[in-house]
């Protein structure tokens, strides 16, 4: 019952209660679904991987450090508290995928829960762009709210020859063309989930025909974000079968077809073109520099912006927004799910299941129950999980998104499938507090450095 409520609330976040429930929507069923699956999961609680997980502490720290960021430079005490009710839905994702969500058929439905939501917007749109959607811009009679909310699922916005062009996009927490695109770029690695060797028609319906799909679908939303965090999957992945430089030299073609065939909708990708994001890159670490602890408060960048905009980039918002303090906490959930979902992809330090182990499971009536998954399929879930956060990462390198359910559902599937093998006796324990505390800090130093110098490079180049 509580997975079942937990995809329902996933699918609910990202489609919103009106698309799915209409005008029961009035009675904020999500909220109530929250509830119900809060009660439900108290008794889980204490079998859960939750209280073994870093990310547990990495996502209540979060959520800390953003009400200490409003408290301390607002001076807000009200605004402070309620900056738990608006950062805690999306991560409430991660506990209940850690909680409900302990094998691997239910990763599945994860999945496709996913795949669904991404589909469903890429109809909706594709329909409002068949029956054509004429924008009249130059027409006194022009409402823009009105045309929104007849096209929900488009966003019409100006190309660089000044024609208008429609971007796909979804609702909720994905109404932006770019956040789409990420989600979409984030669950096309995840479906190969569904392959099976030397079973072409079932490989045909259940990956290759969604993943055609769901490409017409980020090239619909002609985001040069997504664009690059395809190149970058494709890299990843192809360079373990070819070797790095011709995986490199593939990914280059694919990029060069990609902008030949007006990919980004004649939006450019050149520095020039980025030229408006790196000076809001520079005025985050602005931010950071003259308020180093907590930073400038939660969703409260565009406030201290000049221009009045985000930062357009995952990391500075979150070091701007919540300061060292609260990047810290981020990059220890970053840091802890990578290096499972890396571990658990290694053939070196995944071994095969220990007999033993099942054997004891299957005659000691105390034992929870065990799935037994091979090495092989470990090591595929582990790779997967892999590609689709490098699509998260890339994607979010050009979005202000670190607090998005997707991070931390992603999150919640590489602790399953840790767990999993860990149970099994395939994989080493979670390395103790003490001794990730250290890489963590070293990545917090290190991606502020990178950020920096990037920042000082393409100042110099221009």
């Amino acid at each position: 019952m509580g997975f079942v409520l937990s995809v329902l609330y996933f699918a609910t976040s990202y489609l919103t209660p009106p698309v799915l429930f209409g005008p029961l929507a009035a009675y904020r069923v999500e909220l109530i679904l929250a509830a119900l699956i809060f009660l439900i999961s108290l008794p889980r609680l204490a079998k859960s991987i939750i209280l073994k997980t870093l990310q547990s502490m990495a996502v209540f720290g979060l959520a800390f450090a953003g009400s200490l960021s409003v408290f301390f430079e607002m001076h807000y005490i009200t605004g402070a508290i309620q900056t738990f009710p608006a950062f805690l839905p999306c991560a409430f994702a991660y506990f209940l995928v850690c909680l409900f969500c302990n094998s691997i058929k239910k990763i599945k439905i994860i999945v496709l829960m996913l795949l669904f939501v991404c589909l469903f917007v890429i109809a909706h749109g594709s329909i409002d762009l068949v029956r054509g959607v004429p924008l009249t811009a130059t027409s006194d009679s022009f409402n823009p709210n009105l045309w929104d909310m007849q096209h929900p699922y488009l966003w019409a916005s100006l190309n660089v020859t000044g024609e208008f062009l429609y971007r796909l996009r979804g609702l909720g927490l994905i109404n932006d063309p770019n956040d789409f695109g990420q989600l979409v770029v984030c669950v096309i690695p995840l479906l190969f989930i569904f392959w099976r060797p030397k079973k072409t028609f079932r490989n045909m319906v259940y990956v290759v025909l969604p993943v055609c799909a769901l490409l017409i679908g980020v090239f619909l939303t002609h985001s040069r974000g997504a664009l690059l965090a395809l190149i970058a999957i494709m890299i990843v992945s192809a360079r373990r079968r070819i070797g790095t430089l011709p995986a490199l030299l593939i990914a280059a073609v694919v990029f060069v077809a990609a902008i030949s065939l007006n990919f980004t909708g004649g939006r450019d990708i050149s520095a020039s073109a980025g030229a408006d994001r790196t000076i809001l890159w520079g005025e985050g670490l602005q931010m950071l520099k003259s308020h180093p602890l907590f930073g400038v408060g939660l969703g409260s960048f565009a406030a201290f912006c000049d221009c009045g905009h985000t930062a357009h980039n995952s990391l500075v918002v979150c070091a701007a927004e919540l300061g060292l303090f609260g990047l810290f906490f981020w990059c220890m959930f970053l840091f802890c799910t990578m290096r499972d979902a890396l571990a658990v992809s290694s053939p070196a330090k995944v071994s095969e299941a220990d007999p033993a182990i099942l054997e004891e499971a299957l005659i000691s009536p105390g034992m929870s129950r065990i799935e037994a998954v091979d090495k092989a399929e470990i090591n595929r879930f582990g790779r997967l999980l892999v590609l689709s956060f490098t699509g998260f990462l890339v994607a979010g390198w050009f979005l202000s998104r670190a607090y998005v359910m997707t991070f931390f559902l992603l999150g919640g599937m590489v602790e399953v499938v840790y767990e999993i093998a860990l149970r099994q006796g395939m994989i080493a324990p979670r390395p103790r507090m003490g001794r990730v505390l250290p890489y963590v800090g070293g990545l917090e130093v290190s991606l502020v450095l990178l950020m920096y110098i990037m920042l000082r490079t393409m100042s110099l180049m221009r």
